[in-house]
């Protein structure tokens, strides 16, 4: 898959807000810092689409971007929307922001009619971290189909980071009969960029034939 063109739409307090459910959505969460941002921007290659922050808990809204993509430098072109999701997990907010960050969340995940995947963002510098598991299992709960995306590869040593990655899902396994498809990326060296293009387009070409 080629990014065409990327661009920031609108920014939502409510899933009725949001963007007329016309194209494919994927939408992207994890933990507060989890390095969110960076992903999508070198997904999309546009360094400054998402905004980064060093402060955690930054996005507070459900944010739309559209982009255009194609399959090669000749294939056809496709219109889907990216989705970056309040990350959960950031203690120093009040308990009415967890409150009002809970609705949001629940009321997009559970009615937007039009999303295809969740993508859920784990640090793949640690090991298996509570909050972590509890959203994954709400999610499977809801039946939302979704995905782990393993973040900040390049931070650690490669067996580490195989080991974290290990550890989550046997952890999981404890419990699931059956486990999400997982990628593991680096924004800086751009790994599992391909993977997770291809993936999306594979989507894509399901849900637009």
């Amino acid at each position: 898959m080629q990014i065409r063109s990327a661009k920031y739409l609108i920014s939502s307090a409510l899933v009725s807000q949001c963007p007329k459910p016309d194209k494919p959505e994927y939408a992207f969460i994890g933990r507060s810092n989890v390095g969110k941002s960076s992903l999508i921007n070198m997904l999309t290659g546009q360094k400054g689409l998402a905004k980064t922050s060093a402060t955690p808990g930054k996005t507070q809204l459900i944010n739309h971007f559209e982009i255009e993509s194609s399959a090669g430098e000749k294939g056809p072109k496709q219109k889907w929307y990216l989705v970056d999701l309040p990350g959960y997990g950031y203690a120093k907010r009040s308990q009415s922001d967890r409150a009002r960050w809970e609705e949001m969340i629940n009321g997009y995940l559970r009615k937007r009619e039009n999303l295809v995947q969740v993508f859920v963002l784990i640090d793949s510098r640690h090991t298996p971290q509570k909050n972590d598991l509890e959203f994954v299992s709400q999610l499977d709960h809801w039946e939302v189909n979704f995905s782990f995306v393993f973040t900040k590869a390049d931070k650690e040593k490669p067996a580490v980071v195989a080991r974290n990655v290990k550890a989550f899902l046997d952890t999981l396994r404890e419990t699931w009969q059956f486990l999400p498809r997982h990628f593991v990326t680096s924004a800086e060296k751009k790994d599992g960029r391909e993977e997770l293009l291809a993936f999306i387009d594979s989507c894509n070409k399901e849900i637009l034939k």
